[in-house]
């Protein structure tokens, strides 16, 4: 698989990354056998980056992930992925400070049984906190060596390029934003207002999450929704839901006509779309099963035509109003 630099930094990440949100999950995510063979096939496909966090199912994706690295797959062949700073707590949500974000780095590397992860995100930003505070947290974990590089997800513009430029403010003192972490699809293009152009006139790599509309662009859902599906669980129907409506269904029959056209299937057409957007530099693929995982990461060897971008970008296009729309045509 393809590696590419992430952001403007040294570290290099397969351009499919595997996401383990659902990992640890009882009855709803993989067991460990399947987590295994899921890893396995990653590995053995050329992937190197893993996504986890600290609340993906309360740590035990991080336990899950620890207790398969080194002796299923090499560590020194992964690019481990981790976040914190969101937090099960009703009245709040996020704890961006010092305090908990290096006490949660340090739990996240003993469930992982690791002494540092390649990256690690703050997980969403905290109104609540100083943002230098937290920040200084990212600093901390990299000069301490416990991060190799740091990053944030869930930052909206605005908070992206204030946290991005602080830290290169000052170089070689504080530790420069390799990546942000965003949902990113053809159902979902809203980081392409502030977001998306933030990153790349700072220099970092996007990566982004749920890029098969959260399962909807596989077209699984054009018939109904299947008893095994996330949209017929009781905590993930949710989740997918707002992708199941009149606009959404039009943006999946399109996919669905480009990929009959290609000889492809949706998934590989709706993935290698976001896969090779400007600025994107992994976007980051969940499954239930090995099998699913493997057909995502067949869209390897494909690369759509200039004339299906256009289209798939002309069907999906948001609504860009002022004052996201050039001031020069209003």
């Amino acid at each position: 698989m393809e590696q590419r630099h992430l952001g403007r930094t040294g570290l290099r990440v397969s351009r499919i990354g595997l996401g383990t949100l659902t990992w640890g999950r009882s009855g709803e995510g993989p067991d460990e056998a399947e987590a295994a063979e899921q890893l396995k096939t990653f590995w053995e496909a050329g992937g190197t980056l893993v996504d986890t966090a600290d609340v993906y199912g309360g740590g035990e994706a991080e336990y899950l992930l620890g207790r398969l690295i080194g002796g299923l797959v090499p560590r020194r062949d992964l690019v481990i992925a981790t976040k914190a700073g969101s937090v099960p707590d009703p009245h709040r949500r996020v704890d961006g400070s010092r305090g908990h974000l290096l006490a949660a780095l340090d739990d996240s590397l003993a469930r992982l049984g690791t002494d540092h992860v390649d990256l690690w995100q703050v997980h969403a930003f905290d109104p609540a906190i100083p943002l230098e505070e937290t920040l200084q947290a990212l600093d901390l974990a990299v000069s301490s060596g416990r991060a190799r590089y740091a990053g944030v997800a869930e930052f909206c513009g605005w908070q992206l390029a204030k946290a991005a430029t602080w830290q290169l403010a000052a170089p070689g003192v504080r530790t420069r934003l390799a990546s942000t972490q965003m949902e990113y699809s053809l159902l979902q293009r809203g980081v392409e207002r502030e977001v998306l152009p933030a990153a790349l006139d700072l220099g970092v790599g996007l990566l982004p999450s749920s890029p098969l509309g959260r399962g909807v662009l596989t077209g699984k859902y054009r018939d109904g929704i299947p008893a095994d599906s996330r949209a017929a669980s009781q905590t993930l129907g949710a989740f997918v839901d707002p992708y199941l409506d009149e606009a959404a269904s039009l943006i999946v029959d399109a996919v669905a006509t480009a990929a009959h056209g290609l000889a492809v299937t949706p998934l590989q057409v709706a993935l290698a779309w976001v896969r090779d957007r400007p600025g994107v530099s992994a976007p980051i693929v969940g499954a239930r099963t090995a099998a699913q995982l493997a057909s995502a990461l067949s869209v390897e060897a494909l690369s759509l035509p200039e004339e299906i971008c256009q289209a798939l970008d002309d069907v999906s296009a948001p609504v860009h109003r002022y004052p996201d729309q050039d001031w020069s045509t209003l």
